[in-house]
């Protein structure tokens, strides 16, 4: 029984990587003194609607910087939920948007569209209005990756999934013909069929 417990202070003890706690100034260098490198910033700005084939007249778009997440009913501590309520986002085939994004591009809340992305396009998604930084827009993976063509970074091989250009394409400004109920863009998917 003394051993479990001596085990059991031991274990309690926070573990630490020897050498990355300083606690003087002092690092393992020549001078002793930190040596500090310059890390140019990329460059942020998205491209036109050009780089992904452009808009028709009368289409209505914006090229937004995509962040990709997974929703909170998709981790491994809940049941899984197809709809992600703390968002607002009530099936996994939406795009989380600014509101002036939305105003601005002549699109509408709930208006079904076709993002275009570097590799691959989704059709159908739903746009869903909220607390979004402007110019941004939100998806969820595994679904949005079919759209990036993820760029690397040289020295780690790690792939960029936060911030990836899509184009956001509405339907056509005309009106659908009397024959048809909807849009091309404005089919729904089964599983969205029932909210959660």
């Amino acid at each position: 029984m003394a051993a479990l417990r001596s085990n059991g202070a031991a274990s309690r003890r926070e573990f630490e990587v020897a050498g990355r706690v300083f606690h003087e100034p002092r690092f393992p260098t020549a001078s002793g003194r930190a040596q500090l490198a310059v890390t140019p910033l990329p460059d942020l700005t998205l491209p036109g609607p050009e780089h992904f084939g452009g808009l028709v007249e009368g289409e209505r778009g914006l090229v937004l910087s995509l962040i990709t997440a997974r929703s909170y009913g998709q981790h491994n501590t809940v049941v899984y939920k197809t709809g992600d309520q703390y968002r607002g986002m009530p099936h996994h085939h939406t795009l989380l948007i600014n509101l002036e994004d939305l105003a601005a591009s002549g699109l509408r809340a709930h208006e079904r569209v076709l993002v275009q992305g570097e590799a691959g396009a989704l059709e159908g998604i739903e746009l869903i209005p909220g607390s979004i930084r402007r110019g941004a827009g939100l998806m969820f993976y595994p679904e949005a990756n079919v759209l990036m063509r993820p760029h690397k970074d040289p020295e780690s091989g790690t792939p960029a999934f936060k911030r990836v250009p899509v184009l956001v394409k509405g339907c056509a400004a005309s009106p659908p013909s009397p024959r048809s109920t909807e849009q091309p863009c404005s089919r729904a998917r089964p599983e969205e069929s029932a909210a959660p």
